[in-house]
């Protein structure tokens, strides 16, 4: 009972330290668009362009450029298709987020804190990752290649979980548009240098090369955890109430095991709290949140399957649709996202999240109507410009809405948990696409993935109706980390 006494002290003064700060941590509304631009310049938004480098640059190593190397190796077709299972760990990393949202690491949580120990301890497993693949040749053994990559993606995804928390944690509500914006960016400059710039690599010297520039370039990531500070956070009185009452339940059995009561605590703490502090803040209006959370991706997720089918079907050349789909997409993603981040400092988040799941479902429409223009360039470009920068601005949008749904005292369980409901829906429903297309076209189909993001529009629109905007019942537990 003493440990028990002793856990409750720390977590109520820690309590007690946020109620103090939160009154000099409140961020002044922004009220002009200088203003609203303006926040991008601050370290913490400044920080997460890095991290988003970070987190991008692994993905096309283990899949889009992976699988270009092992084919010119001359590797069965086959077995390239088994590669793409890495990707099963970033949809299935809530399993272990509860790890990291709780578990210290030896050492390097005494000396970096909770956030930057594991985003280094990620990051380190991507480079050794990557490095190995470099000195592995696919053509003698393929499966030193297939483990190597395994620990690159299980790496990454391990990142990812830390770096959402560290960036939610880093910064009140009214910044959080802005990091997600330059998150994105950091994200999509890091798939440009795996894979274009991976492809130029390997052409002018070697895959060993590039693969090694990769692992390095990962050093971005790391210089960044070093030199930030780690984002201060604590527990609000409820929550702290709420883990207590649960904690001494297992302890009121002096019948079990030591190791079982310190295990059946750990997991009651990391595991079903955060689960009940969602669903204990927001009653059954958590249904409504939920359904956003699924439904606000899941038109542009399940129609991205047949995006490259309609370009090549249409006479698009490869050069062309690389030119325009990739690097000018690309240009107009971070152009979005900024925007975004922008609007959500500008006007809060409720209305450009209105705004961002009518133009992800409503741009759906253009590929319906590009794919009776006949293969014309402009029609592309049209079409690209309008839902490459839709999708940058909703991006942003609705990673700043996700964040301000977490308690930071579980923020890593709950945002990996929020991410996988998300993409789950629109992944599972794309696998279709291909049966839909054969049978009723092109156009049906695009119109079709457009009406998926009615049910979006229509819930987010019901939490405006009602004034119920889904954030943390202590604001203060997101103060300003500057």
């Amino acid at each position: 009972m003493g440990d028990r006494g002793s856990r409750k002290a720390k977590r109520l003064a820690g309590t007690q330290r946020i109620d103090d700060h939160a009154a000099m941590t409140e961020q002044p509304p922004v009220k002009s668009w200088r203003d609203a631009l303006a926040v991008y310049r601050r370290p913490s938004v400044v920080t997460m362009l890095f991290l988003g480098f970070s987190a991008g640059l692994p993905f096309m190593l283990v899949f889009a450029t992976l699988s270009a190397w092992l084919r010119e190796m001359d590797v069965s077709r086959t077995a390239i298709g088994f590669f793409s299972w890495v990707g099963i760990t970033y949809s299935i990393k809530f399993v272990w987020s509860p790890v990291v949202d709780r578990l210290p690491l030896p050492g390097l949580t005494r000396w970096l804190g909770r956030r930057r120990a594991w985003i280094l301890l990620g990051q380190l497993g991507v480079a050794l990752g990557l490095f190995g693949m470099a000195l592995v040749d696919p053509r003698a053994a393929l499966l030193p290649v297939a483990l190597l990559a395994l620990l690159v993606a299980f790496s990454s995804a391990t990142q990812d979980v830390a770096i959402d928390a560290f960036r939610i944690e880093s910064d009140v509500e009214a910044f959080q548009g802005a990091l997600a914006a330059a998150y994105q960016m950091g994200y999509r400059l890091a798939i440009l240098a795996s894979y274009t710039g991976a492809l130029y690599l390997a052409e002018l010297a070697s895959w060993r090369t590039a693969y090694l520039v990769m692992a390095g370039l990962m050093g971005v990531g790391m210089l960044t955890v070093l030199l930030r500070p780690e984002p201060a956070t604590g527990i609000d009185r409820i929550t702290a109430a709420r883990e207590e009452r649960a904690i001494a339940f297992i302890e009121r059995n002096p019948q079990l095991p030591r190791w079982l009561q310190q295990t059946g605590a750990w997991l009651i703490g990391a595991v079903v709290c955060p689960l009940v502090d969602f669903l204990g803040r927001y009653g059954w209006f958590a249904m409504v949140v939920l359904g956003v959370v699924a439904s606000f991706r899941i038109s542009d997720i399940a129609m991205a399957s047949m995006a490259n089918p309609l370009y090549i079907d249409l006479g698009y050349s490869k050069a062309v649709i690389a030119n325009i789909s990739g690097a000018y997409g690309l240009a107009m993603t971070m152009l979005g996202a900024v925007l975004g981040g922008a609007l959500a400092a500008r006007y809060g988040l409720m209305r450009p999240l209105l705004a961002g799941a009518v133009l992800a479902a409503t741009t759906n429409l253009l590929f319906a109507w590009m794919a009776g223009q006949g293969g014309a360039t402009w029609a592309l470009v049209l079409t690209i410009s309008a839902d490459n920068l839709s999708g940058g601005l909703a991006g942003s949008v609705f990673i700043a809405w996700l964040s301000s749904l977490t308690n930071t005292a579980y923020t890593a369980t709950q945002y990996a948990l929020f991410s996988s409901l998300m993409t789950l829906p629109g992944k599972f429903l794309s696998g279709f696409g291909g049966i839909v297309v054969d049978a009723l076209g092109y156009p049906v189909f695009f119109t079709l993935a457009a009406a998926l993001g009615l049910p979006a529009v229509v819930l987010i629109m019901v939490m405006m109706k009602h004034n119920r905007h889904p954030l943390p019942v202590d604001a203060a537990t997101s103060a300003d980390r500057q």
